[in-house]
């Protein structure tokens, strides 16, 4: 990993990996972060990018964090390559002619098979874009590829295919990558009694560390995250009953997860401590103060719940960079 390009691009000193942010870094001062988000509803859900924001920009006071969301509902890499999100990652080079070429692909696809969903969505996005090319020339300083189910299974698997093929584009405007690998086979809907087998999930890990070291790209290594909170607090819960996807607990170790790989220092001290979900209860109420398993959609976290899941994101961070 480059550290030291990101320190000196960002100003960040060597104190960098102390356990608690600075109160106040005038190095900061006028720093911008450009980061483009590309993912599904793993990212999209409690506006994981937002807290990411919050979290950046309370930790490194002046800096400005400015996200971008890509987001289609359970889509992996290889189905954003074929939506031409590639052009969006190049957008500081793109050309009219290859946006006009993405689109007039997309309309095939509509044409082609009226059920796809998201082709229209994609077109649609596309269509906007192309009269703003020259506007959209600022380039990505952090681009976050979100894996799903495409980086368990296969040799190389969609995930360890595709993720190259952004990289290579994010790399060529000077972003740095991160991998942001979600763990939908791991979370558990109620509270543990004995602790999850280590064994799938260091081979996940490794398989990651593999391609980030391929790539040289960092990563939230959200398994072994997810293990780490698993094994000391197994009385917390990481995805809903009613819902597959992660809860508050699991997006707000993400978005500190996320926080360690893009400043490599500790979120631990982060006074952020709460955590809103996107989709609410869909009961006879429709109650949209509620949450898909009826609890306060807004999740405020103790001070020691707090301190632990940032402490569990350090560590399992720190953690995984011995793999690489």
């Amino acid at each position: 990993m480059n550290t030291k390009r990101l320190f000196h691009r960002f100003g960040f000193c060597a104190l960098a990996l102390i356990s608690f942010p600075v109160a106040a870094d005038a190095a900061n001062e006028g720093k911008t972060l450009n980061v483009l988000f590309i993912g599904n509803s793993f990212t999209a859900r409690h506006n994981l990018s937002t807290v990411v924001k919050a979290m950046a920009e309370a930790g490194n006071p002046g800096l400005t964090f400015n996200r971008t969301d890509v987001i289609y509902g359970g889509r992996t890499l290889k189905d954003h390559w074929r939506l031409g999100t590639q052009n969006i990652v190049k957008q500081a080079t793109v050309t009219a002619a290859e946006e006009k070429a993405t689109i007039a692909a997309l309309e095939k696809q509509v044409a082609d098979d009226p059920k796809d969903k998201y082709a229209p969505s994609a077109l649609a996005r596309h269509r906007e874009l192309l009269p703003k090319i020259e506007a959209n020339r600022q380039p990505w300083d952090i681009i976050v590829l979100q894996s799903y189910r495409d980086d368990i299974e296969g040799d190389p698997t969609p995930y360890a295919e595709y993720a190259p093929k952004f990289a290579a584009l994010a790399k060529a405007q000077g972003a740095r990558v991160i991998l942001y690998e979600t763990t939908p086979t791991t979370q558990n809907d109620k509270p543990l009694t004995a602790a999850p087998d280590s064994a799938p999930i260091m081979a996940k890990e490794r398989a990651i560390a593999a391609l980030a070291n391929q790539i040289g790209a960092s990563v939230a290594p959200m398994a072994l995250v997810a293990q780490r909170c698993q094994t000391q607090r197994p009385d917390l819960t990481l995805r809903f009953v009613n819902d597959a996807h992660l809860n508050q607990t699991l997006s707000y170790m993400t978005a500190c997860t996320l926080y360690a790989a893009i400043f490599e220092k500790s979120p631990v001290g982060l006074p952020i401590d709460s955590i809103t979900d996107t989709r609410s209860f869909e009961g006879e109420r429709n109650d949209k103060t509620k949450d898909r398993d009826g609890n306060p959609i807004t999740r405020k976290f103790s001070d020691q719940d707090r301190v632990d899941l940032q402490r569990f994101a350090w560590e399992g961070w720190t953690e995984f960079q011995q793999l690489r």
